[in-house]
Protein backbone atom coordinates (compact mmCIF):
# COMPACT_ATOMS: atom_id res chain seq x y z
CA UNK A 1 0.00 0.00 0.00
CA UNK A 2 1.13 3.09 -1.13
CA UNK A 3 2.51 6.04 1.37
CA UNK A 4 0.47 8.79 -0.10
CA UNK A 5 -2.62 5.99 0.97
CA UNK A 6 -2.06 5.93 4.30
CA UNK A 7 -1.57 9.55 5.41
CA UNK A 8 -4.59 11.43 7.00
CA UNK A 9 -3.89 15.35 8.24
CA UNK A 10 -6.49 16.11 10.91
CA UNK A 11 -6.24 18.21 14.39
CA UNK A 12 -5.17 15.94 17.16
CA UNK A 13 -8.20 14.68 19.53
CA UNK A 14 -7.37 11.21 20.91
CA UNK A 15 -5.26 10.63 24.31
CA UNK A 16 -2.70 8.08 22.20
CA UNK A 17 -2.20 10.95 19.48
CA UNK A 18 -1.08 13.80 22.39
CA UNK A 19 0.70 11.19 24.27
CA UNK A 20 2.65 10.46 21.03
CA UNK A 21 2.78 14.42 20.46
CA UNK A 22 4.72 14.31 23.37
CA UNK A 23 7.39 11.63 22.74
CA UNK A 24 7.70 13.10 19.22
CA UNK A 25 8.35 16.71 20.42
CA UNK A 26 11.28 15.29 23.14
CA UNK A 27 12.84 13.46 20.03
CA UNK A 28 12.54 16.50 17.42
CA UNK A 29 13.62 19.11 20.22
CA UNK A 30 15.75 17.69 22.77
CA UNK A 31 17.20 14.95 21.05
CA UNK A 32 17.81 15.84 17.15
CA UNK A 33 17.79 19.76 17.97
CA UNK A 34 18.97 20.25 21.34
CA UNK A 35 16.50 23.29 22.72
CA UNK A 36 15.15 21.73 25.74
CA UNK A 37 17.19 19.42 28.38
CA UNK A 38 16.22 15.43 27.68
CA UNK A 39 15.20 13.11 30.18
CA UNK A 40 14.23 9.50 30.55
CA UNK A 41 10.69 9.28 30.53
CA UNK A 42 11.04 10.42 26.78
CA UNK A 43 8.25 12.78 26.76
CA UNK A 44 8.57 16.59 26.35
CA UNK A 45 5.38 18.12 27.59
CA UNK A 46 4.86 21.84 25.73
CA UNK A 47 4.71 24.61 27.79
CA UNK A 48 1.70 25.96 25.75
CA UNK A 49 -0.16 22.51 25.36
CA UNK A 50 -3.41 23.72 26.79
CA UNK A 51 -3.48 26.29 24.38
CA UNK A 52 -1.75 24.53 21.04
CA UNK A 53 -4.52 23.30 18.42
CA UNK A 54 -2.17 20.36 16.92
CA UNK A 55 -2.46 19.86 13.56
CA UNK A 56 -0.91 15.70 13.36
CA UNK A 57 -0.23 13.18 10.20
CA UNK A 58 -1.17 9.51 10.57
CA UNK A 59 -0.01 6.67 9.14
CA UNK A 60 -1.97 4.20 10.32
CA UNK A 61 -2.00 4.27 14.33
CA UNK A 62 1.62 5.97 13.56
CA UNK A 63 2.16 9.90 14.57
CA UNK A 64 4.33 10.95 11.08
CA UNK A 65 4.43 14.53 11.87
CA UNK A 66 3.09 17.30 13.50
CA UNK A 67 2.77 21.16 13.97
CA UNK A 68 1.22 23.53 16.48
CA UNK A 69 -1.27 26.35 16.27
CA UNK A 70 -1.76 29.04 18.52
CA UNK A 71 -3.97 32.08 18.57
CA UNK A 72 -3.63 34.06 21.92
CA UNK A 73 -1.09 36.67 22.70
CA UNK A 74 1.21 36.64 24.13
CA UNK A 75 3.45 34.14 21.82
CA UNK A 76 6.08 32.59 22.56
CA UNK A 77 7.62 35.28 20.56
CA UNK A 78 6.57 37.88 22.29
CA UNK A 79 9.43 36.67 25.33
CA UNK A 80 11.75 36.53 22.80
CA UNK A 81 11.40 39.80 21.21
CA UNK A 82 9.64 42.12 23.41
CA UNK A 83 9.23 45.16 20.67
CA UNK A 84 7.75 41.61 18.57
CA UNK A 85 4.96 43.71 16.57
CA UNK A 86 7.48 46.84 15.18
CA UNK A 87 8.57 44.15 12.96
CA UNK A 88 5.84 42.77 11.08
CA UNK A 89 3.35 44.25 8.85
CA UNK A 90 -0.03 46.26 10.53
CA UNK A 91 -3.81 45.28 9.41
CA UNK A 92 -2.82 41.34 9.91
CA UNK A 93 -5.25 39.30 12.47
CA UNK A 94 -2.21 36.84 13.60
CA UNK A 95 -1.55 33.54 15.36
CA UNK A 96 1.56 31.86 15.71
CA UNK A 97 3.01 28.61 13.77
CA UNK A 98 4.78 26.24 16.68
CA UNK A 99 6.83 22.38 16.75
CA UNK A 100 7.37 21.28 13.13
CA UNK A 101 8.17 18.31 13.59
CA UNK A 102 8.26 15.30 11.34
CA UNK A 103 9.30 11.53 12.09
CA UNK A 104 12.76 10.65 9.81
CA UNK A 105 11.34 7.78 7.70
CA UNK A 106 8.30 10.50 6.93
CA UNK A 107 11.06 12.97 5.99
CA UNK A 108 11.21 14.89 1.95
CA UNK A 109 7.70 13.15 1.65
CA UNK A 110 4.00 15.04 1.59
CA UNK A 111 3.93 14.81 5.62
CA UNK A 112 5.41 18.11 5.93
CA UNK A 113 3.63 20.27 2.66
CA UNK A 114 0.20 18.35 3.95
CA UNK A 115 0.57 19.50 7.87
CA UNK A 116 1.58 23.33 6.33
CA UNK A 117 -1.45 22.85 4.20
CA UNK A 118 -4.03 21.72 6.83
CA UNK A 119 -3.02 24.29 9.59
CA UNK A 120 -3.63 27.20 6.84
CA UNK A 121 -7.43 26.08 6.45
CA UNK A 122 -7.28 26.02 10.18
CA UNK A 123 -6.14 29.42 10.89
CA UNK A 124 -7.99 30.68 8.10
CA UNK A 125 -11.07 29.11 9.59
CA UNK A 126 -10.57 31.22 13.26
CA UNK A 127 -10.19 34.07 11.22
CA UNK A 128 -6.24 34.53 11.29
CA UNK A 129 -4.91 35.26 7.75
CA UNK A 130 -1.03 35.74 8.88
CA UNK A 131 1.44 33.85 11.52
CA UNK A 132 4.61 34.04 13.61
CA UNK A 133 6.95 31.80 13.90
CA UNK A 134 10.53 30.60 14.67
CA UNK A 135 12.20 28.62 11.82
CA UNK A 136 15.07 26.40 12.97
CA UNK A 137 18.18 27.48 10.91
CA UNK A 138 18.59 23.96 9.41
CA UNK A 139 15.70 24.44 7.31
CA UNK A 140 16.05 28.11 6.48
CA UNK A 141 15.89 27.34 2.24
CA UNK A 142 12.33 25.25 3.28
CA UNK A 143 11.20 27.87 5.19
CA UNK A 144 12.42 30.89 2.48
CA UNK A 145 10.31 28.61 -0.52
CA UNK A 146 7.51 28.37 1.52
CA UNK A 147 6.97 32.30 1.17
CA UNK A 148 8.53 32.77 5.25
CA UNK A 149 9.72 36.85 5.57
CA UNK A 150 12.67 36.79 8.12
CA UNK A 151 13.00 39.52 10.45
CA UNK A 152 14.86 40.31 13.80
CA UNK A 153 17.89 38.71 14.93
CA UNK A 154 18.41 34.96 15.83
CA UNK A 155 16.52 33.64 18.75
CA UNK A 156 17.67 30.48 20.78
CA UNK A 157 21.19 28.98 21.74
CA UNK A 158 24.08 27.36 20.90
CA UNK A 159 22.71 24.50 18.94
CA UNK A 160 19.42 25.42 18.57
CA UNK A 161 19.09 28.52 16.93
CA UNK A 162 15.69 30.00 15.37
CA UNK A 163 14.82 32.99 12.94
CA UNK A 164 11.94 34.95 13.59
CA UNK A 165 9.83 34.93 10.16
CA UNK A 166 6.48 35.50 9.11
CA UNK A 167 3.87 34.04 6.82
CA UNK A 168 0.49 34.97 5.16
CA UNK A 169 -1.45 32.30 4.86
CA UNK A 170 -1.78 32.65 1.17
CA UNK A 171 1.82 32.37 0.99
CA UNK A 172 1.42 28.95 2.79
CA UNK A 173 -0.35 27.51 0.08
CA UNK A 174 0.98 29.62 -3.18
CA UNK A 175 4.24 28.99 -1.75
CA UNK A 176 4.09 24.60 -1.28
CA UNK A 177 4.55 24.71 -5.71
CA UNK A 178 8.14 25.97 -5.26
CA UNK A 179 8.53 23.61 -2.47
CA UNK A 180 7.70 20.90 -4.47
CA UNK A 181 10.29 21.87 -6.92
CA UNK A 182 13.19 21.92 -4.52
CA UNK A 183 12.22 18.98 -2.17
CA UNK A 184 11.95 15.43 -3.15
CA UNK A 185 8.34 14.62 -4.38
CA UNK A 186 6.92 11.66 -2.39
CA UNK A 187 6.68 8.43 -4.67
CA UNK A 188 4.15 6.02 -3.47
CA UNK A 189 5.48 2.33 -3.85
CA UNK A 190 2.51 1.98 -5.69
CA UNK A 191 0.98 4.89 -7.85
CA UNK A 192 -2.62 5.90 -6.93
CA UNK A 193 -4.69 5.24 -10.00
CA UNK A 194 -6.98 7.69 -11.43
CA UNK A 195 -7.35 6.37 -15.07
CA UNK A 196 -10.09 5.22 -16.47
CA UNK A 197 -8.99 1.54 -16.42
CA UNK A 198 -6.59 -0.43 -15.94
CA UNK A 199 -8.37 1.44 -12.64
CA UNK A 200 -7.53 0.80 -8.64
CA UNK A 201 -7.65 -3.04 -7.25
CA UNK A 202 -8.73 -3.91 -3.99
CA UNK A 203 -6.82 -6.60 -2.29
CA UNK A 204 -9.37 -9.64 -2.69
CA UNK A 205 -9.57 -8.74 -6.27
CA UNK A 206 -6.07 -9.08 -6.74
CA UNK A 207 -5.00 -12.18 -4.48
CA UNK A 208 -8.73 -13.75 -6.27
CA UNK A 209 -6.90 -13.27 -9.71
CA UNK A 210 -3.47 -14.40 -8.92
CA UNK A 211 -4.66 -18.25 -8.26
CA UNK A 212 -3.41 -21.14 -10.19
CA UNK A 213 -5.74 -20.83 -13.59
CA UNK A 214 -8.43 -23.28 -13.84
CA UNK A 215 -9.75 -25.34 -16.98
CA UNK A 216 -12.24 -23.64 -18.63
CA UNK A 217 -14.42 -27.27 -18.40
CA UNK A 218 -13.88 -27.80 -15.11
CA UNK A 219 -16.99 -28.02 -12.89
CA UNK A 220 -16.07 -25.14 -10.68
CA UNK A 221 -15.47 -22.79 -13.35
CA UNK A 222 -18.61 -23.36 -14.89
CA UNK A 223 -20.04 -22.64 -11.53
CA UNK A 224 -18.23 -19.09 -11.30
CA UNK A 225 -19.19 -18.25 -14.21
CA UNK A 226 -22.89 -19.21 -14.21
CA UNK A 227 -22.73 -17.13 -10.44
CA UNK A 228 -21.16 -13.65 -12.40
CA UNK A 229 -24.12 -13.96 -15.05
CA UNK A 230 -26.70 -14.03 -12.10
CA UNK A 231 -24.63 -11.41 -10.31
CA UNK A 232 -24.03 -8.98 -13.41
CA UNK A 233 -28.47 -9.26 -13.60
CA UNK A 234 -28.89 -9.00 -10.16
CA UNK A 235 -26.81 -5.21 -10.21
CA UNK A 236 -28.30 -4.29 -13.60
CA UNK A 237 -31.59 -5.05 -13.87
CA UNK A 238 -31.03 -7.31 -17.26
CA UNK A 239 -32.38 -10.56 -17.72
CA UNK A 240 -29.15 -12.38 -19.52
CA UNK A 241 -25.62 -11.51 -19.11
CA UNK A 242 -22.75 -13.29 -21.30
CA UNK A 243 -18.91 -13.00 -20.75
CA UNK A 244 -16.34 -13.17 -23.63
CA UNK A 245 -12.50 -13.00 -23.22
CA UNK A 246 -11.68 -9.20 -25.04
CA UNK A 247 -12.69 -5.94 -24.05
CA UNK A 248 -15.27 -3.71 -24.34
CA UNK A 249 -14.46 -2.86 -28.06
CA UNK A 250 -15.52 -6.75 -27.96
CA UNK A 251 -18.48 -6.47 -26.41
CA UNK A 252 -19.74 -3.62 -29.11
CA UNK A 253 -18.61 -5.49 -31.53
CA UNK A 254 -20.86 -8.43 -30.58
CA UNK A 255 -23.49 -5.84 -30.20
CA UNK A 256 -23.24 -4.03 -33.83
CA UNK A 257 -23.68 -8.03 -34.79
CA UNK A 258 -26.75 -8.45 -33.30
CA UNK A 259 -28.11 -5.19 -34.67
CA UNK A 260 -27.62 -6.78 -37.89
CA UNK A 261 -29.34 -9.19 -37.41
CA UNK A 262 -32.89 -7.56 -37.56
CA UNK A 263 -32.03 -5.89 -41.15
CA UNK A 264 -33.65 -2.47 -40.32
CA UNK A 265 -32.60 0.98 -40.14
CA UNK A 266 -31.50 2.55 -37.25
CA UNK A 267 -29.33 5.03 -35.49
CA UNK A 268 -26.22 5.77 -33.85
CA UNK A 269 -25.76 8.83 -31.60
CA UNK A 270 -22.64 10.33 -30.84
CA UNK A 271 -21.74 13.02 -28.78
CA UNK A 272 -17.98 12.11 -28.32
CA UNK A 273 -15.18 9.87 -29.28
CA UNK A 274 -17.01 6.91 -28.01
CA UNK A 275 -20.22 7.45 -29.80
CA UNK A 276 -18.01 7.48 -32.73
CA UNK A 277 -16.88 4.79 -32.10
CA UNK A 278 -20.32 3.06 -32.26
CA UNK A 279 -20.75 4.32 -35.66
CA UNK A 280 -17.64 3.30 -36.67
CA UNK A 281 -18.67 -0.14 -35.50
CA UNK A 282 -21.93 -0.07 -37.66
CA UNK A 283 -20.14 1.28 -40.88
CA UNK A 284 -17.53 -1.33 -40.97
CA UNK A 285 -20.49 -3.95 -39.86
CA UNK A 286 -22.57 -2.03 -42.98
CA UNK A 287 -25.24 -1.74 -40.58
CA UNK A 288 -28.25 0.71 -42.30
CA UNK A 289 -28.06 3.78 -40.21
CA UNK A 290 -28.17 7.81 -40.04
CA UNK A 291 -25.30 9.29 -37.74
CA UNK A 292 -26.42 12.04 -35.66
CA UNK A 293 -23.28 13.42 -34.61
CA UNK A 294 -23.62 16.30 -31.92
CA UNK A 295 -21.08 18.50 -30.21
CA UNK A 296 -18.71 16.78 -27.59
CA UNK A 297 -19.48 17.92 -24.11
CA UNK A 298 -23.24 18.43 -24.61
CA UNK A 299 -25.30 15.34 -23.25
CA UNK A 300 -28.19 14.19 -25.70
CA UNK A 301 -30.88 16.68 -25.39
CA UNK A 302 -34.13 13.72 -25.61
CA UNK A 303 -36.82 16.40 -26.82
CA UNK A 304 -35.17 17.47 -30.12
CA UNK A 305 -33.90 13.69 -30.62
CA UNK A 306 -37.58 12.60 -30.19
CA UNK A 307 -38.76 14.95 -32.70
CA UNK A 308 -35.88 13.73 -35.25
CA UNK A 309 -37.22 10.11 -34.69
CA UNK A 310 -40.24 11.19 -35.25
CA UNK A 311 -39.92 12.75 -38.95
CA UNK A 312 -37.99 9.10 -39.39
CA UNK A 313 -40.23 6.59 -38.11
CA UNK A 314 -38.19 3.89 -40.23
CA UNK A 315 -35.66 4.08 -37.70
CA UNK A 316 -36.52 0.51 -35.63
CA UNK A 317 -32.99 0.43 -33.44
CA UNK A 318 -31.01 3.29 -31.79
CA UNK A 319 -27.36 2.67 -30.45
CA UNK A 320 -25.73 5.54 -28.00
CA UNK A 321 -23.63 6.05 -24.69
CA UNK A 322 -24.53 6.03 -20.76
CA UNK A 323 -21.88 8.02 -20.17
CA UNK A 324 -19.59 9.25 -23.14
CA UNK A 325 -16.46 8.70 -21.13
CA UNK A 326 -14.05 11.41 -23.32
CA UNK A 327 -16.12 13.92 -21.99
CA UNK A 328 -17.74 12.97 -18.67
CA UNK A 329 -21.41 13.71 -20.36
CA UNK A 330 -24.00 11.60 -18.79
CA UNK A 331 -27.09 10.90 -21.30
CA UNK A 332 -30.65 10.32 -19.74
CA UNK A 333 -31.09 6.31 -19.10
CA UNK A 334 -34.61 6.41 -18.45
CA UNK A 335 -35.13 8.92 -20.80
CA UNK A 336 -33.74 7.31 -23.37
CA UNK A 337 -35.74 4.57 -22.53
CA UNK A 338 -38.91 6.10 -22.47
CA UNK A 339 -38.72 7.46 -25.75
CA UNK A 340 -37.46 4.20 -27.19
CA UNK A 341 -40.29 2.33 -25.64
CA UNK A 342 -43.26 4.27 -27.09
CA UNK A 343 -41.95 4.14 -30.53
CA UNK A 344 -40.75 0.46 -30.41
CA UNK A 345 -37.55 1.17 -31.07
CA UNK A 346 -34.96 -1.24 -29.83
CA UNK A 347 -32.26 0.92 -27.63
CA UNK A 348 -28.88 -0.88 -27.50
CA UNK A 349 -26.07 1.13 -25.26
CA UNK A 350 -22.33 1.70 -24.27
CA UNK A 351 -22.63 1.36 -20.71
CA UNK A 352 -18.67 -0.07 -20.52
CA UNK A 353 -18.15 3.57 -18.06
CA UNK A 354 -21.09 3.34 -15.71
CA UNK A 355 -22.10 -0.05 -14.53
CA UNK A 356 -20.24 -0.34 -11.71
CA UNK A 357 -19.85 3.19 -10.61
CA UNK A 358 -23.71 4.83 -10.69
CA UNK A 359 -27.04 3.00 -10.28
CA UNK A 360 -28.15 1.45 -13.77
CA UNK A 361 -31.71 -0.02 -14.58
CA UNK A 362 -30.93 -2.24 -17.60
CA UNK A 363 -34.25 -3.43 -17.91
CA UNK A 364 -35.59 -1.95 -20.45
CA UNK A 365 -32.19 -1.59 -23.00
CA UNK A 366 -32.39 -4.46 -25.70
CA UNK A 367 -28.64 -4.49 -25.85
CA UNK A 368 -25.93 -3.32 -23.17
CA UNK A 369 -22.21 -3.58 -23.52
CA UNK A 370 -19.93 -3.17 -20.61
CA UNK A 371 -16.77 -4.53 -19.38
CA UNK A 372 -15.01 -5.97 -16.38
CA UNK A 373 -11.75 -3.38 -16.35
CA UNK A 374 -13.69 -0.40 -15.28
CA UNK A 375 -16.58 0.18 -12.77
CA UNK A 376 -16.89 -3.21 -11.86
CA UNK A 377 -13.53 -2.95 -10.68
CA UNK A 378 -11.85 -6.13 -11.88
CA UNK A 379 -8.95 -6.71 -14.18
CA UNK A 380 -9.24 -5.49 -17.68
CA UNK A 381 -10.04 -9.02 -20.17
CA UNK A 382 -13.83 -9.67 -20.23
CA UNK A 383 -16.46 -8.11 -22.60
CA UNK A 384 -19.42 -8.32 -21.27
CA UNK A 385 -22.95 -7.75 -23.05
CA UNK A 386 -26.06 -8.07 -21.22
CA UNK A 387 -29.57 -7.97 -23.25
CA UNK A 388 -33.23 -8.51 -22.02
CA UNK A 389 -34.48 -10.78 -24.92
CA UNK A 390 -33.53 -14.72 -25.20
CA UNK A 391 -30.85 -14.94 -28.40
CA UNK A 392 -30.04 -17.90 -30.63
CA UNK A 393 -26.97 -18.37 -32.61
CA UNK A 394 -26.95 -17.13 -36.26
CA UNK A 395 -24.36 -19.15 -37.78
CA UNK A 396 -25.51 -18.40 -41.29
CA UNK A 397 -24.93 -14.96 -40.98
CA UNK A 398 -22.28 -14.12 -37.75
CA UNK A 399 -18.75 -15.48 -37.63
CA UNK A 400 -18.43 -18.15 -34.28
CA UNK A 401 -16.70 -15.48 -31.95
CA UNK A 402 -19.21 -12.40 -32.33
CA UNK A 403 -22.41 -14.88 -32.30
CA UNK A 404 -24.04 -13.82 -28.58
CA UNK A 405 -26.25 -17.06 -29.32
CA UNK A 406 -23.56 -19.38 -28.81
CA UNK A 407 -22.77 -17.87 -25.48
CA UNK A 408 -26.63 -17.98 -24.34
CA UNK A 409 -26.60 -21.82 -25.08
CA UNK A 410 -25.61 -24.41 -22.41
CA UNK A 411 -22.90 -23.14 -19.71
CA UNK A 412 -22.47 -19.68 -22.00
CA UNK A 413 -18.28 -20.97 -21.72
CA UNK A 414 -18.07 -21.73 -25.69
CA UNK A 415 -14.43 -21.09 -26.12
CA UNK A 416 -11.21 -20.68 -23.85
CA UNK A 417 -11.71 -18.18 -21.06
CA UNK A 418 -9.30 -17.00 -18.34
CA UNK A 419 -10.14 -18.18 -14.46
CA UNK A 420 -8.21 -15.66 -13.66
CA UNK A 421 -10.49 -13.06 -15.42
CA UNK A 422 -13.82 -14.58 -13.90
CA UNK A 423 -12.44 -15.18 -10.66
CA UNK A 424 -11.69 -11.52 -10.02
CA UNK A 425 -14.53 -10.08 -11.45
CA UNK A 426 -16.67 -12.52 -9.27
CA UNK A 427 -15.37 -11.58 -5.93
CA UNK A 428 -15.62 -7.82 -6.68
CA UNK A 429 -19.03 -8.86 -7.43
CA UNK A 430 -19.17 -10.29 -4.45
CA UNK A 431 -17.22 -8.78 -2.13
CA UNK A 432 -18.21 -4.62 -3.08
CA UNK A 433 -21.20 -3.04 -1.54
CA UNK A 434 -22.73 -1.88 -4.48
CA UNK A 435 -24.89 1.12 -3.33
CA UNK A 436 -22.10 2.69 -0.72
CA UNK A 437 -19.91 2.24 -3.75
CA UNK A 438 -22.15 4.43 -5.74
CA UNK A 439 -22.23 7.12 -2.87
CA UNK A 440 -18.53 6.91 -2.63
CA UNK A 441 -17.82 7.47 -6.03
CA UNK A 442 -20.18 10.81 -5.46
CA UNK A 443 -19.17 11.67 -2.64
CA UNK A 444 -15.24 11.50 -4.11
CA UNK A 445 -16.64 13.58 -7.24
CA UNK A 446 -17.88 16.04 -4.87
CA UNK A 447 -14.90 16.44 -3.17
CA UNK A 448 -12.52 16.85 -5.59
CA UNK A 449 -14.72 19.09 -8.14
CA UNK A 450 -15.13 22.46 -6.31
CA UNK A 451 -11.41 21.79 -4.83
CA UNK A 452 -10.16 21.69 -8.55
CA UNK A 453 -12.43 24.85 -9.37
CA UNK A 454 -10.67 27.08 -6.53
CA UNK A 455 -7.50 26.03 -8.53
CA UNK A 456 -9.20 27.76 -11.45
CA UNK A 457 -9.62 24.66 -13.49
CA UNK A 458 -12.85 24.44 -15.94
CA UNK A 459 -14.99 21.46 -16.82
CA UNK A 460 -15.93 19.95 -20.17
CA UNK A 461 -19.09 19.11 -18.84
CA UNK A 462 -21.43 21.17 -16.49
CA UNK A 463 -22.17 19.58 -13.03
CA UNK A 464 -25.60 18.42 -13.62
CA UNK A 465 -24.83 16.78 -16.81
CA UNK A 466 -21.31 14.74 -15.57
CA UNK A 467 -20.95 11.52 -14.48
CA UNK A 468 -19.99 11.40 -11.08
CA UNK A 469 -16.56 9.17 -12.14
CA UNK A 470 -15.08 11.26 -14.85
CA UNK A 471 -13.31 14.34 -14.94
CA UNK A 472 -12.44 15.97 -17.61
CA UNK A 473 -10.09 19.05 -17.19
CA UNK A 474 -9.10 21.48 -20.36
CA UNK A 475 -5.74 22.73 -20.05
CA UNK A 476 -4.81 26.52 -20.48
CA UNK A 477 -3.29 27.54 -23.72
CA UNK A 478 0.30 27.13 -23.33
CA UNK A 479 0.02 24.62 -20.58
CA UNK A 480 0.26 20.89 -22.24
CA UNK A 481 -1.34 18.40 -20.50
CA UNK A 482 1.40 15.43 -21.24
CA UNK A 483 3.77 17.40 -19.19
CA UNK A 484 1.36 17.99 -16.57
CA UNK A 485 0.55 14.42 -16.09
CA UNK A 486 4.14 13.22 -16.52
CA UNK A 487 5.27 15.69 -13.69
CA UNK A 488 2.12 14.14 -11.05
CA UNK A 489 2.69 10.18 -12.17
CA UNK A 490 6.41 11.00 -10.79
CA UNK A 491 4.39 12.58 -7.66
CA UNK A 492 3.03 9.18 -7.81
CA UNK A 493 -0.54 9.61 -9.29
CA UNK A 494 -1.95 7.63 -12.77
CA UNK A 495 -4.04 10.64 -14.82
CA UNK A 496 -5.38 9.57 -18.27
CA UNK A 497 -3.84 11.62 -21.21
CA UNK A 498 -2.64 9.65 -23.19
CA UNK A 499 -5.56 8.97 -25.54
CA UNK A 500 -5.49 10.01 -28.76
CA UNK A 501 -8.73 11.72 -28.44
CA UNK A 502 -7.60 13.25 -25.04
CA UNK A 503 -3.90 14.46 -25.94
CA UNK A 504 -5.09 16.20 -29.37
CA UNK A 505 -7.56 18.13 -27.87
CA UNK A 506 -4.91 18.91 -24.38
CA UNK A 507 -7.23 17.39 -21.65
CA UNK A 508 -6.80 15.61 -18.49
CA UNK A 509 -8.72 12.95 -16.61
CA UNK A 510 -9.21 12.00 -13.17
CA UNK A 511 -11.54 8.84 -13.07
CA UNK A 512 -12.78 7.21 -9.46
CA UNK A 513 -14.21 4.23 -11.13
CA UNK A 514 -11.79 1.75 -9.20
CA UNK A 515 -10.67 1.23 -5.55
CA UNK A 516 -9.95 4.70 -4.01
CA UNK A 517 -11.01 6.58 -0.66
CA UNK A 518 -10.81 9.81 0.53
CA UNK A 519 -7.40 10.02 1.55
CA UNK A 520 -6.50 9.37 -1.88
CA UNK A 521 -8.72 12.15 -3.24
CA UNK A 522 -7.08 14.80 -0.46
CA UNK A 523 -3.53 13.45 -1.43
CA UNK A 524 -4.24 13.90 -5.19
CA UNK A 525 -5.74 17.59 -4.81
CA UNK A 526 -3.25 18.51 -2.24
CA UNK A 527 -0.58 17.59 -5.18
CA UNK A 528 -2.49 19.99 -7.73
CA UNK A 529 -2.79 22.52 -5.28
CA UNK A 530 1.12 22.29 -4.22
CA UNK A 531 1.57 22.66 -8.29
CA UNK A 532 -1.26 24.22 -9.76
CA UNK A 533 -1.21 23.66 -13.63
CA UNK A 534 -4.35 26.42 -13.75
CA UNK A 535 -2.81 29.17 -11.94
CA UNK A 536 -2.74 32.27 -13.65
Amino acid sequence: MSQARQLTFKVASEPWEMEAIHRLNHRTFAEEIPQHDGNDEGRLVDRFHDENIYIVCLAGEELAGMIALRTQRPFSLDAKLPDLDTHLPPGNHWCEVRLLAVEKKFRNTAVTLGLIQHLSREAVARGKNAAVLSATTRQLKLYRHMGCVPFGPLVGREGAWYQPMYLSMENAKTGAPLILERIAAPRPAEPLNFLPGPVAIARPVHDAFIKPPVSHRAVSFIEDVQQVRRRLCELTGAHYAQLMLGSGTLANEVVAAQISRLDAAGMVVSNGEFGERLADHARRLWLPHEHLALPWGHSLDLSKLARLLDRHPEVRWLWTTHCETSTSALNDLHGLVSLCAQRDIRLALDAISTVGVIPVDLSGVWMTSAASGKGLAAYPGLAIVLHNDPVDPAPEKLPRYLDLGLYSCGDGVPFTQSSNFIAALKTSLESTDWHRKYDRVRDLHDRIRPRLAALGASFIVPLDHASPAVITLPMKEGVNSLEVADKIEAAGFLLSCRSQYLSSRNWLQICLMGDLTENDADALIAHLEMDNPWRA
